[in-house]
């Protein structure tokens, strides 16, 4: 018994080196004919190529790198995980997106905009959203939290230090309502794929694609607003090529638009959940529609830098919920309060509107592009 074990052993041995040598022929072989690329036609992943059949079990994971240098590769522990945490998200997203720039990609001082105005009133054939139909939030696997309450509109307070009062919450607002500005600082997040809108992923949920990503949702808004016959500026600039810049880069490129329309209060910064767990998917039927449920998401001065609007804000979301809540019951999460500004210091009407999750489809949030449309065209007035 002992002599066989030992036979066992060695032959373990002879076959690791003759592997060991295999594969140093091949690499050998893959730097010698590298240099004849141009002339055979080899590709620059051939070392990888040979892996794959020496190493079946690596070919997954090599088939990433066939994709061009551009593209980012999907970190492995948030797909275990099924979920971005918050302090992962503000990190290694960065990885995620760094040097993930296509066309639709514009240098860091240009502006990609689509300006129209009140006079274009695009589409009018566009289908408006209904009003008097039956709505129901269809149950998700993350529960709503919520610490205040004003007329039915529920907020989650999640600022160290800020107590809210009814006076900060009634939605008294003296804001521009006719000029709209939407951008987006985290452009690529994108959405689960459907059969008309099936896409390749350049990331964990994300694409710098504008038919795909958070992008495309802006502009279904900002087409429903022109046929409310408002003036929109839809800043369409990938802003996250470097994630963890997106927030300084769409500073500066909404702070020079701006200037060129200087007569902007609403500001509205279009996101999607950055949940990356694709069963989580917010959703509300309006009639026989189902649509992505929405989330305001308010920046303060919490944090401690200079945020004199933050209050204005605020109020603005309120009075826009209220109205949702009547038309459109369950469209709206609770209201969001957090430290951070999200560069809403900029304006008297600025926030984030995160539109779905994940989980959800762009068929989903285009939808409720529908029906956000309609609820500010009445609270726009």
């Amino acid at each position: 018994m002992i002599n066989l074990a030992v036979i066992e052993l060695k032959d373990i041995i002879k076959y690791l080196i003759k592997l060991t040598i295999t594969i140093a022929i091949i690499v050998g072989l893959t730097k010698f004919f590298s240099g004849f690329k141009t002339k055979l036609n080899v590709d620059k992943n051939s070392f990888l190529a040979c892996l794959d059949v020496v190493i079946p079990s690596m070919k997954n994971v090599n088939k990433k790198h066939e994709e061009k240098d551009t593209i980012a590769t999907t970190e492995p522990l948030k797909m275990a995980l099924g979920i971005e945490l918050g302090m992962m998200d503000s990190v290694k997203k960065n990885d995620a997106t760094q040097g993930n720039v296509e066309s639709n990609t514009v240098a860091d001082n240009e502006l990609s905009v689509n300006t129209t105005n009140s006079n274009d009133k695009a589409n009018d054939n566009l289908e408006e959203a209904k009003t008097g139909v039956s709505t129901k939030v269809i149950k998700s696997n993350v529960p709503e939290k919520f610490t205040t309450e004003y007329n039915g509109v529920k907020i989650r307070n999640e600022t160290d230090n800020i107590k809210l009062t009814e006076e900060m919450l009634k939605p008294e607002v003296n804001v521009n309502m006719k000029n709209i500005l939407i951008y987006h600082t985290h452009s690529s997040e994108s959405y689960t794929s459907s059969e008309k809108y099936n896409y390749k992923a350049t990331g964990n949920f994300r694409t710098t694609d504008v038919n795909y990503n958070v992008v495309r949702v802006g502009t279904e808004l900002t087409t429903y607003m022109q046929h409310y016959g408002y003036n929109v500026v839809h800043d369409t600039t990938i802003y996250d090529k470097s994630y963890s810049e997106s927030y300084d880069r769409s500073l500066k490129g909404v702070a020079k638009l701006l200037e060129e329309h200087d007569d902007t209060d609403i500001l509205f910064d279009i996101h999607r959940d950055a949940i990356a767990d694709s069963s989580y998917a917010p959703t509300v039927k309006i009639g026989e529609e189902e649509a992505a449920q929405l989330m305001f998401v308010i920046g303060s001065n919490g944090g401690g830098s200079k945020h004199d609007n933050w209050n204005e804000n605020l109020k603005l979301a309120i009075k826009i919920q209220e109205k949702a809540n009547e038309l459109y019951p369950g469209l709206f999460k609770p209201i969001v309060l957090r430290d951070s500004r999200y560069n809403q210091q900029l304006a008297t009407g600025a926030s984030i509107i995160e539109v779905g999750a994940t989980g959800n489809t762009m068929d989903q949030c285009l939808a409720s592009m529908k029906y956000l449309s309609k609820v500010l065209s009445e609270v726009l007035k």
